[in-house]
């Protein structure tokens, strides 16, 4: 090809690549991905509902390291005196004496007063069967020490309920799967979303999800099993009852001692007939050893002869230092707990219950937030009751949508009580406040306190004459 006519030709390719280009830099500018929806703003995908990003499903830990976790975490709530307090004051606020439940028609619909009562005796027969104050306890004790708790729904035969519960160990995959497994850790989910619960793996069988109601704790939603609570502190626990421990042994080592004689010039013998001439008593020991016995009564005053010189190694004992590392190891976990020092250690020196108890402190929060997640949980198993019983006609149908039942958890506020009274006066008596409720607020059952005035009324009855 001559130059003359390549020139002309490379010129035209130039200017048809020119358009071209500048045709897709058009049509690329109004191009709309539909997938633009389903990023962020740095250009990442979003997940699928349910997948837990990085960890799995099953968080942080693999089963076997969760049983090894919860084991350690059993032994603390066994053996170690402040791990046995912090169980015991949560169960102390967050269950008390018991919560109250009464039955009442929900707002808004017009149904009888009558309902109700059925829907009372119900709970009241389910709680009674099922000891539900001990296993209210039990399940916040075992919430916090295993992280989780499983209550499997019975039939009685009879349209009532019974709950038992499942050990988390009985909660168990049937061959080892990966983290992202929709059957992972014991818990079936649904495939692309792992808040959808379906079933659990209980000794190798497959119970349906409407069976099992599980608590979890410390963990995200998405994570499949829960973390104990004493995850985080537990070396701090150990190295508390550690650090107590050698505190005591010490002290009771230099205080069993009571003096040590020391004889500068004095030989083995010479030494051995001193003790023996000052002894008031000699005994043998375990060993078959003779132990000399000297005995100083009070207001002793020793004389040295030369070359004897007393030591009181008692003298030297500084447990305030070690007492001050205790108490920062027991604050660090009472942080954890978000409990006043004083409700971990049982030490009030430092605090007081009237001042730490008020409704904006940090343990009133806590404790009012476990509590409502409490009642919500327990309202579901109540529903499961209620359920059965309408299932076998001791309740009618619209009972589950007809009645609601509240709950009400022990006040864990500062209470001045006749205050309170006259405040609930006035709004009984301006119609904003029901005797019911009332008689909620101040702990009371409404329809056994009825019956006992009642029967109150009628033993003030004059007899015939």
């Amino acid at each position: 090809m001559s130059e003359s006519t390549r020139r002309p030709l490379e010129g035209r390719l130039e200017r048809l690549e020119k358009r071209l280009l500048e045709a897709f830099e058009g049509l690329w500018g109004d191009y709309v991905d539909p997938r633009d929806a389903f990023s962020g703003e740095d250009g990442d995908w979003w997940a699928p509902v349910g997948f837990a990003r990085g960890a799995g499903a099953g968080g942080p830990f693999t089963l076997p390291q969760l049983t090894d976790l919860r084991q350690e975490c059993r032994q603390l709530a066994l053996t170690n005196e402040f791990a046995i307090n912090g169980h015991e004051n949560r169960i102390s606020y967050i269950v008390g004496s018991g919560h109250l439940y009464h039955a009442t028609i929900r707002k808004g619909i017009e149904a009888p007063i009558a309902l109700a009562q059925q829907v009372q005796e119900i709970v009241d027969e389910f709680q009674e069967a099922n000891d539900w104050h001990e296993r209210q306890q039990e399940i916040v004790r075992r919430l916090d020490r295993d992280g989780e708790v499983f209550l499997r729904y019975f039939d009685d035969g009879r349209g009532g309920a019974r709950v038992r519960f499942v050990e988390p160990e009985q909660v168990a995959p049937l061959r080892d799967l990966p983290l992202d497994s929709p059957a992972s850790h014991g818990v079936l989910t649904d495939a692309d979303d792992v808040e959808t619960v379906l079933g659990y793996y209980v000794d190798g069988e497959l119970i349906d999800a409407r069976e099992i109601q599980q608590r979890k704790a410390n963990v995200d939603r998405n994570v499949k099993r829960g973390l104990p609570l004493y995850t985080a502190v537990r070396s701090n626990l150990r190295r508390a009852e550690k650090l107590l421990r050698n505190m005591s042994v010490v002290a009771e080592i230099q205080s069993a001692i009571a003096l040590i004689r020391k004889h500068r010039s004095a030989t083995r013998s010479g030494v051995e007939q001193f003790v023996a001439d000052r002894s008031v008593a000699s005994r043998l020991d375990g060993a078959g050893r003779t132990r000399r016995v000297t005995e100083y009564g009070p207001g002793t005053i020793l004389d040295a002869p030369a070359g004897l010189e007393y030591e009181f190694p008692a003298t030297g004992i500084d447990a305030g230092s070690y007492v001050t590392i205790l108490q920062a190891e027991l604050r660090a976990i009472a942080a954890r707990l978000v409990m006043p020092e004083f409700m971990f250690t049982s030490d009030a020196s430092n605090a007081s219950y009237s001042s730490t108890m008020i409704a904006e402190g940090p343990a009133v929060k806590m404790f009012g937030r476990l509590q409502a997640s409490m009642i919500e949980q327990d309202r579901r198993v109540f529903a499961v009751a209620i359920g059965n019983a309408v299932r076998y006609g001791r309740l009618p149908a619209a009972a589950l949508d007809a009645v609601d039942l509240q709950v009400t958890a022990p006040t864990l506020q500062t209470r001045d009580r006749a205050s309170e009274a006259q405040a609930d006066e006035v709004a009984y008596r301006n119609g904003v406040l029901s005797t019911q409720t009332w008689s909620q607020r101040l702990g009371l059952d409404y329809d056994q306190e009825q019956k006992n005035r009642r029967l109150h009324a009628i033993d003030r009855q004059p007899e015939d004459s």
